[in-house]
This record gives C-alpha cells, structure tokens and sequence, in this order.
C-alpha cells in the first residue's frame, strides 16, 4: 500500500535532514501514525508521501504508483487532510466539491450522491450553496474531509485532521475511518 524506502530531506541552508534514510511499509487496512515533538520530520514526511516536496534520495510509492515519477496516480489514490488546507475562499462549498470530482474524475452520478452523502452526515448541507470564506474554522475542515474521502482513496493521509472539528463531527469522522 505504502513503501518508503531510504527516504531522505533536507531543507536548503540546514545541515541536518528533517528526513534520514526512513524505511516503512504500512500495508493495506493498517493505521500508521507518526509521533514526535516539533520539527521531527513529521509533517515534512506526509508532504512528501503526498507529493507536495520532493525527496533528495529514496522512493516511494502508494499501490505500487511512484511519487516521483508517476505523481497524478499518486494523488488519485490519496485522501489527504493538511494540517491547514488551502481552499479556494471564492467558490461555494459545491463548487469545491464538484472540483475536485472533476481532479479525480468521479462519475456525475457517483459524485452527486457521495457528495450529498457526506454533506449530511458532516452536518454541512445547508452551508454548501455558501462561498467558503464566509465558513468557520470547523466548517471549512469539515469541507476538506469531505473532499478527502468521497472519492473512495485507497489510502488516507491526515495531518492533525481533527483540529476544528467539535466533538460530534469528530466522533462522525472517526466511525467512517473505520
């Protein structure tokens, strides 16, 4: 599912690497999560599983896709939740969604209904038709979950995904993970 294998990252002007030759094998239905204290290379390793930097040596790949060299089946195969998404403020929260259904090309009919789907079980169907800069904090990670699973990824990738989120939606959220 996913292999990392003598990964290593160092920023420009640092001498240390965030990452050092990391080695890791999370196969399929298994949850993996990266514990560390601040600057440990955890955020930095998520960006480049998901493609967002790129790695000075190693390899790695998601259901056999390379990062490097095959990056857009790479990503169709990601749900990624950041740790502090960038959203297109300007569109309403449908026009998101329908966006990103047309980046990962999920069929009208499949897409209508995994989007109405989970509008209702995220509580954010009455807010959809509103542009996302008039959205809360919660309501705009709300969004970013929805657009990570409705294309049915085969693996997720959250970086602190429950930020935001009251209580309920966190409960929601972690009952569909399973």
């Amino acid at each position: 599912m996913l292999s990392l294998s003598g990964v290593s990252k160092t920023y420009r002007g640092n001498s240390r690497p965030a990452v050092d030759s990391l080695n890791l094998a999370v196969p399929p239905g298994e949850i993996f999560g990266f514990l560390g204290p601040n600057g440990a290379g955890k955020t930095t390793t998520i960006k480049l599983i998901v493609g967002l930097l790129h790695a000075d040596s190693g390899r790695i790949t998601v259901s056999g896709a390379d990062v490097a060299t095959d990056p857009l089946a790479v990503k169709k195969r990601i749900g990624f939740v950041p740790d502090n998404p960038d959203l297109y403020e300007r569109l309403t929260g449908l026009e998101y969604l329908n966006l990103l259904g047309d980046v990962f090309e999920v069929p009208g009919a499949v897409r209508k209904e995994k989007i109405r789907s989970l509008l209702r079980v995220f509580e954010l169907e009455a807010a959809v038709a509103d542009v996302i800069q008039s959205y809360s904090h919660g309501m705009r990670q709300k969004l970013v979950l929805i657009g990570a699973l409705f294309h049915d990824p085969a693996l997720f990738i959250l970086d602190e995904p429950m930020v935001g989120l009251d209580p309920r939606s966190a409960h929601l959220f972690k009952q569909i993970m399973r």
